[in-house]
């Protein structure tokens, strides 16, 4: 697991526990081409040029999943697979479930380079053309 720091205090009443988990998946989804972040639902959420969301984190959980997860984006099968494969970290999520996102979760211990390879899996789920090119341009330097 990759120790993230965290370079201040957290506002009163937030734990650090959520300031590195918030840290994390920010490293992870703002090194991506033209990624914006803002709250959506009232969830730290990423946009691609402000307009497609493609990864959201529930720091204190969501509904009936009251722990830490994320929601992203994820290529067609992926969340079939990886719920089958791992039920108990992987998870099909509410109101965008259908559309093939995915549920992680974020509690116990995170392996961060598989959040981000996830975050980049769900970029390019709905990020144009254009900007998978960047991207991968930035990736063959």
């Amino acid at each position: 697991m990759k120790t993230l720091e965290v370079s201040a205090a957290p506002a009163a009443g937030v734990s650090v526990r959520v300031v590195d988990l918030l840290s994390g998946v920010r490293a992870a989804c703002l090194r991506l081409p033209e990624v914006t972040e803002r709250l959506s639902h009232g969830a730290p959420s990423f946009f691609v040029r402000g307009k497609k969301t493609f990864v959201m984190v529930m720091v204190d959980g969501h509904h009936h999943n009251q722990f830490p997860h994320l929601w992203c984006a994820a290529p067609a099968g992926a969340q079939e697979e990886l719920v089958a494969a791992e039920p108990g970290r992987f998870f099909r999520p509410p109101y965008v479930g259908h559309r093939g996102w995915l549920g992680v979760r974020l509690d116990g211990d995170v392996d961060w380079a598989e959040i981000g390879e996830l975050c980049e899996d769900a970029y390019r789920a709905v990020a144009p053309r254009s900007l998978i090119n960047a991207l991968d341009s930035d990736n063959s330097d």
